[in-house]
């Protein structure tokens, strides 16, 4: 096996989830790419099965499951019928997460509410995949759990995402440990700014904000990030090249401190 060889995913069966859009949408196209069988579940049907499309474009077998991520037993049903449909199951992607109310808060102000679904599709959803995936997954599998930047330093206006996320970061390391007996590997990555949907509406961009944006974020490298840029490092750490590295969380933010 080449030094490229050990980057590459084939024969890898692989669950996205918060596919149907963004950062998810760019991860399951960069599996596919490397090699990977990808099942997809977003809660929007049309647009995961648009994304499962081009996955069979490239080759790779696709399925497009729509669901809830904060509802344990769809969880636990993804991970099981994805084993069956897929043959097995060797890479577990938690991505979805966000808000449902974008409103800019500080957590003296947040509603109760709010805090306890960020908490649930942003903490909880990743544990619960995490659990779920085990359960099914054989030895030498891999779980990466997508994180942010956010967690790394205070977030005004943005508390419970980034204490989610800083959760998020803890479980990773914990889960590394705990399933290290049986090769199963844990980490994650850490987008720093993304225009995704929520990232647009949180600081109310438009495309034409988007270049002045990274210079008012202090990007060192003068560009946000793309979703490639993270489905990169998601496939970097499914791949053999990685085969050492666990409980890490890895940085991917054009040099932002």
């Amino acid at each position: 096996m080449t030094v490229l060889d050990r980057f590459g995913l084939a024969g890898g069966q692989a669950v996205v989830t918060g596919a149907g859009r963004g950062i998810g949408e760019g991860i399951a196209i960069a599996l596919a790419e490397a090699g990977c069988d990808v099942v997809l579940t977003a809660r929007r049907e049309q647009e995961i099965e648009a994304v499962a499309e081009r996955v069979r474009s490239l080759g790779r077998r696709a399925v497009a499951i729509a669901g809830d991520i904060t509802d344990g037993s769809f969880v636990d049903e993804l991970a099981e019928r994805a084993a069956a449909e897929l043959g097995g199951l060797t890479l577990w992607v938690s991505n979805a997460g966000g808000a449902d109310d974008r409103t800019p808060r500080h957590l003296a102000d947040m509603p109760d509410r709010q805090w306890d679904y960020q908490l649930d599709v942003n903490l909880r959803a990743v544990f619960t995949g995490a659990r779920a995936a085990a359960r099914v997954m054989g030895d030498g599998g891999s779980i990466i759990n997508i994180s942010s930047t956010a967690a790394l330093k205070a977030s005004p206006n943005n508390g419970p995402y980034a204490v989610a996320k800083a959760g998020v970061d803890s479980l990773t390391k914990t889960l590394s440990i705990e399933l290290a007996p049986r090769a199963i590997r844990v980490n994650g990555v850490a987008p720093g700014p993304v225009p995704t949907e929520v990232f647009m509406e949180f600081f109310g961009a438009t495309d034409d904000d988007l270049p002045q944006l990274a210079t008012k974020l202090g990007v060192p490298l003068g560009r946000l990030g793309t979703p490639d840029d993270v489905g990169n490092a998601v496939v970097f750490l499914a791949s053999p090249a990685a085969s050492w590295i666990t409980g890490h969380t890895l940085v991917v933010n054009g040099g932002s401190r």
